[in-house]
């Protein structure tokens, strides 16, 4: 190589002299040369001989008449001082950095430095590169410095761990040796920053852990499982920064038989939206054991999402299922609609209502009742199993209709088969949230275990020996054992009695029988709620509530959404709870 004019660029710069054509281990000076100056260094031990020794023609133009130097050309490299000599071995040599010059097509060995061998070993040269020098091979380079001896291209691979332990980046640049050409492989010491970009990403995993642990814990760890209804869940982040969303779900189980299902979004992402997301959360169980109507826990709901913070919004949809009737009573915060399979497979959208999301404030929500028969089964999700970008979310909508039309099965396998077929995965960059209940159609042997059974009373003295014999008989018919069935009757006796003496036609007294309970419920028109409260001994009434309250397991009381009330009781029966 002759450096003549050679710039002190650093190594895998892509300019190079147009007059270099050989590897020297010393490059005199051009003048001096000329007029019998001093004689050029011998070449250093393992250099190339130089292909050309009388140079090139561009190298002897200088010599021709008329050929004297003229100075810097527009475009050339910076020119060399020609009283200085540069003794190209010994300045490669002081480089802390690695440094090897190949030749030929086989990448022969014409140059390694002390920093080279410092790092990979004494190397001779002469030998193909493949033997010579195998780390070339064992890092991948070899492929690269073939397409920098086609293309004259300089190439670069970055952070590449050497046998030292220590990372560097190689770059390799076209240089002239000899006839066919050779390769100038540097390298440069990036450990420090590969490092520095690996506990980052440490830390980054580490808080994204810490998020979606912080999310996973405010969920909840085991959905209750109501008597009447089979449910499943699935959160699975999105992403993989430490930006968890704020998805969450929630199954509640009222008393009564009835049951409460909820799903919500946080809008943004982070710690914060996963606190908020808790917060609300919370909230939604504390209402919901007020046994509200769904458009009155959203009301709620968002006076408490203004208060919480009042730059969030956040969606939600929350329904209430009750067995007595078939039915799912819901109500929307600007959440996406639920979507309901029946029983012979056809699905139907939800829509309405739909109000603004909370935290906006300024909106009376409502609410809206839709069958919901044995046999049918329901979605609620988050945006992000159906938004994709560049495409109208009704369009999701519609293919997650598609997909849940033939995705049968137990409710778990349905959110594992809507999550794949919507094409959710590890790498999905939004948290998905998947609820699925279902009102599941029961053979002979269990639906006796799930029956129900119904009394109009118009009121009027007679209406409260009616009621006794009425659940005396169904009890009867449903094999209680004898103290049950008094315990049954008594309650059907007071909370009728109760109802008289407060309440309004029309009246209505309910029995239901699950695998775990058997519940007593009354309702009536007037939509004032019982209260217990302790009676003085010369006190004729105001004992019935009490009574209630002694001998069930629970009891309770709430509004109903055509006006009036229900009061009802709950009594577990014997290994009910083995069999949940």
């Amino acid at each position: 190589m002759n450096f003549t004019r050679w710039s002190p660029r650093l190594p895998g710069s892509p300019r190079r002299t147009a007059a270099a054509r050989g590897f020297r281990g010393a490059v005199p000076s051009a003048r001096a040369g000329r007029r019998g100056g001093p004689a050029a260094a011998d070449p250093p031990a393992g250099a190339v001989p130089d292909g050309d020794p009388g140079g090139t023609a561009d190298d002897r133009q200088g010599d021709e008449p008329g050929g004297g130097d003229t100075g810097p050309q527009p475009g050339a490299d910076a020119a060399v001082d020609p009283g200085v000599e540069l003794p190209v071995s010994a300045t490669l040599g002081r480089l802390p950095a690695p440094v090897a010059v190949v030749h030929g097509p086989e990448h022969r060995t014409a140059y390694v430095n002390d920093a080279y061998a410092a790092v990979f070993g004494a190397r001779a040269p002469g030998a193909p590169a493949r033997d010579a020098l195998p780390e070339l091979a064992e890092l991948g380079l070899l492929p690269l410095m073939d397409q920098v001896l086609r293309s004259g291209t300089p190439r670069t691979v970055k952070a590449r761990r050497a046998p030292d332990a220590r990372s560097y980046t190689f770059t390799c640049s076209p240089i002239d040796v000899g006839e066919s050409g050779g390769v100038l492989v540097s390298a440069a010491d990036v450990t420090d920053q590969v490092e520095a970009a690996e506990r980052l990403r440490a830390g980054e995993r580490m808080q994204r852990e810490a998020a979606v642990a912080l999310q996973r814990s405010l969920l909840p760890e085991k959905l209750e499982h109501p008597d009447d209804l089979r449910v499943a869940a699935k959160y699975q982040p999105g992403g993989t920064d430490a930006a968890v969303g704020g998805d969450w779900y929630d199954v509640i189980t009222l008393g009564g038989g009835r049951t409460a299902m909820v799903i919500g979004d946080v809008m943004g992402r982070g710690v914060r939206a996963a606190a908020v997301m808790g917060q609300l959360r919370t909230a939604v169980r504390a209402y919901a054991r007020l046994d509200l109507p769904p458009h009155e826990v959203l009301q709620l709901l968002d006076g408490l999402a203004a208060e919480i913070d009042p730059n969030q919004i956040a969606t939600c949809a929350y329904a209430v299922h009750d067995p007595h009737e078939g039915r799912l009573v819901h109500a929307s915060a600007g959440h996406l609609p639920i979507l309901i399979r029946d029983a012979d497979g056809g699905v139907r959208r939800v829509d309405e209502p739909t109000g603004p999301p909370l935290g906006t404030g300024g909106w009376v929500h409502g609410s809206a009742e839709l069958p919901f028969p044995p046999g049918s089964t329901a979605v609620l999700y988050t945006d992000g199993l159906i938004e994709r970008r560049g495409q109208d979310i009704d369009e999701g909508v519609t293919a997650l209709a598609t997909a849940f039309a033939g995705a049968t099965g137990a409710p778990g396998v349905v959110c594992d088969r809507l999550i794949r077929s919507l094409g959710v995965t590890a790498e999905h960059d939004d948290d998905v949230a998947v609820l699925v209940l279902e009102h599941p159609l029961r053979d002979n042997g269990e639906a006796e275990l799930f029956r129900g059974a119904a009394l109009d009373l118009l009121g009027g003295v007679e209406a409260a020996p009616r009621a006794r014999a009425f659940a005396d008989g169904v009890l009867a018919s449903w094999r209680f054992p004898a103290e049950l069935r008094e315990l049954g009757v008594l309650a059907a006796s007071e909370l009728v009695a109760n109802s008289l003496q407060h309440g309004s036609p029309p009246m209505r007294l309910r029995m239901r029988r699950t695998d775990r309970r058997l519940i007593v419920e009354v309702t009536d028109g007037d939509d004032r709620l019982p209260r217990r409260r302790k009676a003085e001994p010369g006190d004729e009434n105001g004992r019935g509530i009490s009574i209630v309250a002694t001998i069930a397991t629970s009891w309770g009381s709430r509004r109903t959404l055509g006006g009036g009330k229900a009061v009802w009781c709950e009594f577990a029966l014997p290994g009910g709870e083995s069999r949940r």
